[in-house]
């Protein structure tokens, strides 16, 4: 029986989760499993994985043979690494403390380079974040400085047709007394007549 070391999908439409197993290689993706080494979520900024290392390594002693997606997952966790330090252990050419600070010196360095990403994603976020608050701010202040202009034109227009009534006002005022006047001098004609 050839097992295969795989990714078993789970979680709803547009959100998968995965399930890292070993299965037989005639067995369903979702089917039946021998063993769960662990679980790999894309979803989150890293992707989230965890893995029992001890039991994909001894999966990888005992002949499984990864996909190339899990092969992907079991290298960035350092499966991989350990099957080969194991390798070498075995056939001498290195002692079992040497390989295990190999292997820990290792994943020391890809933990810096995972916190390393987080922070840059972090610092993005808040960047952005800041961006978008000075921008919000800056739209505010022209909005509140067109309601003021705005304000101010009323105010002009107000004052102006105040303004241009008086003087509609005057003028006809004006016209009414000069109708007045000719009729008065016409009356005051007839009564010396």
């Amino acid at each position: 029986m050839s097992v295969k070391i795989r990714l078993q999908r789970h979680g709803k439409k547009g959100k998968p989760f995965y399930w890292i197993v070993a299965a037989d290689a005639r067995s369903k993706r979702d089917g039946k499993y021998l063993e769960k080494i662990g679980t790999y979520n894309p979803n989150t900024n890293p992707a989230t994985i965890d893995l029992n290392l001890d039991q994909a390594v001894q999966w990888l002693h005992n002949g499984a043979q990864p996909t190339d997606t899990a092969r992907a997952i079991l290298s960035y966790k350092g499966a991989l690494l350990k099957h080969h330090l194991d390798g070498g252990v075995r056939k001498g050419a290195l002692t079992q403390e040497q390989a295990d600070a190999k292997l820990a010196a290792w994943l020391d360095e890809k933990t810096g380079k995972v916190t390393a990403k987080k922070e840059g994603l972090s610092k993005a976020q808040e960047a952005a974040k800041a961006k978008a608050l000075k921008a919000e701010k800056e739209a505010n202040d022209k909005r509140v400085a067109a309601a003021v202009e705005a304000a101010k034109t009323e105010e002009v227009v107000e004052e102006v047709a105040e303004e241009t009534t008086e003087v509609a006002v005057e003028e006809t005022a004006a016209e009414v007394a000069t109708e007045e006047a000719p009729a008065a001098e016409e009356a005051s004609e007839e009564t010396e007549a």
